[in-house]
């Protein structure tokens, strides 16, 4: 039988793709599917033949402004980045839960991320079933601490565990001034106490089990599905990047996606002059004007077409772009602004697929130069990387999760 799902993907695209993918493969079944995010993505949502209920929060907007920049330099201070997020959200959030709750009329299932628990609140609200999403580890574990933790404190497993409850209270704190009144006054249900119980429902995490292997202690409800990869096979290159890659060996990557640094011109200038101090030829996001012989400058090509094609790809570390490079099979150099790709940047290293991370904040010519050259010269590296994406391209998470859901 049909059932209208809703899935809410507010984010960047990273965070829009794998929902689209699921949503996709969910429409291919039977399903109608609404996807809620940003107007920005209403091409590729319609595209995929879903349904977009619009979010009229830009993300890239958001990340230039003062309060995104204040949160690109926030690092992995899950305190500080959580604050930084709230000062975004505040002066948005009666607009976007007014557009949530709108959005999900008629939902059979809501499905969303686990930040301000959304598709609880309006699962509750519509008396439907709901389940949350997880693009990077969020279920406590004693195996490891949360991702928004340094790397260098060393907890022990019940700190590993307190880790993800510390998180998440503070999320909630955060999230509870603008939550508990939208659910008194516009949802008709009581607020939610001062300390936020887990809730046992259906868990989604949809990253690959070669790049973070299942704890045993997870419950039974969380289920590791693989990543939800979103295919464009229709897509044609332009002739400029059709005749660049074709005119000398595999290229260099080098893209920050929706990070968008306080100073993009200086970045983008360090970015070309490590890659010609490396040796490599380049590809880079900005202006197709500003490209020469050994440096293509590109708008918007899909990872899943043009990753495979690389030598190598540098990137922010973001859970999808993470995933795009890790499936194409080439080495990876993260450099992380905050969240969690500073997490991710350490699972490339821990797998052999790429050097240490280089963090943003630490980024210079002589250090990216260093970075490619370690990824691009190193067999070793070359070779893992290239053998995890085997791998990984044998799983099939959209199909896993379908199932689940069905």
């Amino acid at each position: 039988m049909s059932r209208r799902i809703v899935i809410f993907a507010a984010g960047s695209r990273g965070d829009i793709q794998p929902c689209v993918a699921l949503g996709q493969a969910l429409r291919a079944r039977g399903d109608e599917v609404r996807l809620v995010a940003s107007t920005r993505y209403e091409q590729l949502t319609l595209g995929a033949g879903l349904e977009l209920a619009p979010l009229t929060a830009d993300p890239t907007e958001i990340m230039t402004s003062d309060a995104g920049q204040e949160l690109l330099a926030g690092g992995r201070n899950p305190v500080t980045f959580l604050s930084g997020f709230r000062r975004i959200i505040r002066p948005l959030a009666e607009r976007l839960l007014a557009e949530s709750l709108d959005a999900c009329k008629g939902a059979d299932l809501v499905l969303g991320p686990t930040i301000g628990m959304m598709p609880g609140h309006i699962g509750q609200h519509l008396g439907v079933p709901w389940a949350l999403i997880h693009f990077q580890p969020s279920e406590p574990t004693r195996a490891f601490a949360h991702p928004f933790v340094p790397k260098g404190v060393r907890l022990g497993g019940w700190g590993n565990r307190a880790s993800y409850t510390a998180v998440d209270q503070v999320a909630w704190q955060i999230a509870r001034p603008f939550i508990n009144p939208w659910r008194r006054d516009a949802l008709g249900l009581a607020p939610l106490p001062l300390r936020l119980p887990r809730p046992d429902v259906p868990v989604l995490a949809c990253f690959s089990p070669e790049v973070v292997a299942r704890p045993a202690d997870w419950p039974a409800n969380v289920h590791l599905t693989g990543y939800w990869f979103l295919d464009e096979p229709a897509w044609e290159p332009p002739a400029e990047l059709a005749a660049f890659l074709a005119a000398g060996p595999p290229p260099v990557y080098a893209g920050f996606g929706s990070m968008v640094p306080k100073d993009a011109a200086l970045t983008d200038l360090t970015v070309r002059t490590a890659l010609r101090l490396a040796g490599v030829r380049g590809v880079v996001q900005g202006d197709p004007a500003t490209s020469d012989d050994q440096i293509l400058a590109v708008r918007d090509v899909p990872h899943s077409w043009l990753f495979p094609r690389m030598a190598a790809v540098v990137h922010h570390g973001g859970a999808g772009t993470t995933a795009a490079g890790l499936r194409a099979g080439v080495p990876t150099v993260v450099c992380p602004f905050f969240g969690d790709q500073p997490y991710w940047g350490e699972r490339v290293a821990a797998l052999g697929a790429g050097p240490a991370p280089l963090p943003f904040g630490a980024l210079t010519v002589p250090r990216l130069a260093r970075k490619i050259r370690q990824a691009v010269g190193t067999p070793r590296t070359v070779a893992r990387a290239a053998a995890l994406g085997v791998r990984i391209r044998a799983e099939n998470g959209v199909a896993r999760a379908v199932e689940l859901l069905s």
